[in-house]
């Protein structure tokens, strides 16, 4: 989304190598070491985070995303709850609960999953003027609850953020819900089985996933996918990085190191830093994707480019995957390989530097196989971020129809 900081925003993904089952499922909701103790989606702590009437919400948006669709004041909290992390092991998430001053006790529900944030307080819950705080106030104005979860590791959740993982993902994503409808509960509200799931950029991908798992693998007793409208997501994540190791994407070095680092943490990609890493960026990189330095504090220390910044041997290995990366990337080339049950609008910019528009053509011929319904927008011909601002008010008007077709 368009800010005046620098936003680094994109997916990257990691499974288990195994079923579709193993990869989407949440931990905390099947059989393991962990699941007879782990209460996902239990509320540990709720805070008031901002009360809005309508103008209030209204300007927040100004200038921003066109706030023509507010209707109503909001109340959001920020939640702390339940869930697992990549391993499987309880921990807590952090998210922003916003609900509709509109009276109505039965609401219908977003779940709205935010990109790649590489700053661990540059989330929904703790910055007021974040994109996905005003992407949850919009949805919310327009008499939706909204669950926009920060992801484990993010915002004032415990531990690393394991970046990318799907499984972590989904967990965050679904026991976010569950913790939503607890509050709502406590509100004096209910909110209705059908979620409405949309998300950018990594939130793209994100979206499929939860939505598969919701459909397919029953994660949730209660919640059913309604909708699904992913933004501007990389559905092909095998293509998207080997094209950032060949500098054919916007802030290519960027976004490559944040998956690198990521992914060695949890997969294992490298020995040591010099392997993956030019001097002297070998020796600093790691501790930059610590989720304590800003994007603009990262940019300023690392080139842009994949060239300057990895060495030519690990990037053949990233155009060339095989092994463990080749492994782990398969899955995240297929999030949309299934058949949703719920109507499916994807969207995206043909102007994207950032994630070129045939990854949303290729997610959409994924669905075209599978047989299942879905369109195809292009907002027209602005950036990454502006991409976003652009579709967030067709996705309402998206939901709106799907509600009553559904």
């Amino acid at each position: 989304m368009t800010s005046r900081r620098t936003k680094i925003r994109i997916l990257a993904g990691a499974a288990v190598v195994g079923s579709v089952s193993a990869l989407v499922a949440p931990v905390s909701a099947v059989a393991g070491p962990h699941s007879e103790r782990v209460q996902g989606g239990a509320v540990v702590s709720v805070e008031q985070a901002a009360d809005l009437t309508a103008e209030e919400v209204a300007g927040e948006l100004r200038g921003k995303i066109d706030s023509s669709q507010v209707r109503y004041g909001v109340t959001a909290y920020r939640v702390t709850y339940r869930t697992t992390d990549s391993t499987g092991a309880p921990t807590t998430a952090s998210q922003l609960v916003v609900l509709p001053k509109n009276g109505e006790r039965h609401l219908s529900t977003v779940s709205w999953l935010h990109g790649t944030t590489v700053y661990r307080k540059d989330v929904a819950s703790e910055n007021p003027k974040s994109d996905d705080r005003l992407a949850a106030l919009l949805f919310a104005s327009t008499g939706r609850a909204v669950s926009a979860p920060d992801y484990v590791g993010l915002g004032s959740g415990e531990g690393f953020h394991p970046y990318g993982d799907p499984r972590a993902t989904v967990s965050a994503s679904v026991d976010g819900l569950r913790a939503a409808r607890t509050v709502a509960h406590r509100n004096g509200r209910e909110l209705k089985r059908k979620v409405q799931v949309s998300g950018f950029s990594q939130g793209g991908p994100a979206t499929m996933l939860v939505g598969r798992a919701l459909q397919q693998e029953d994660a949730d007793r209660y919640f059913r996918p309604g909708a699904l409208a992913p933004v501007g997501g990389p559905y092909n994540l095998s293509a998207f990085e080997a094209a950032a190791a060949d500098d054919k994407i916007a802030k290519s070095g960027i976004y490559l190191a944040y998956f690198v680092t990521a992914w060695n943490r949890m997969y294992g990609l490298y020995s040591s830093p010099g392997d993956a890493f030019r001097a002297p960026y070998d020796r600093k990189v790691e501790g930059l994707f610590d989720g304590r330095h800003t994007a603009e504090q990262i940019v300023g220390e690392l080139p842009a480019a994949s060239k300057d910044l990895f060495t030519e041997g690990f990037l053949n290995k990233i155009r060339k995957p095989d092994g463990v990366l080749k492994d782990r990337l398969r899955p995240m080339d297929n999030t949309c390989d299934w058949r949703p049950n719920a109507p499916v609008e994807i969207f995206h910019g043909r102007g994207d530097k950032d994630v070129d528009f045939d990854h949303a053509t290729y997610c959409a011929d994924q669905l075209t196989r599978n047989g299942a319904a879905h369109r195809l927008t292009d907002v027209g011909d602005y950036d990454h971020s502006g991409s976003v601002q652009q579709a967030l008010p067709r996705i309402i008007r998206f939901f709106d129809e799907s509600a009553k077709t559904g």
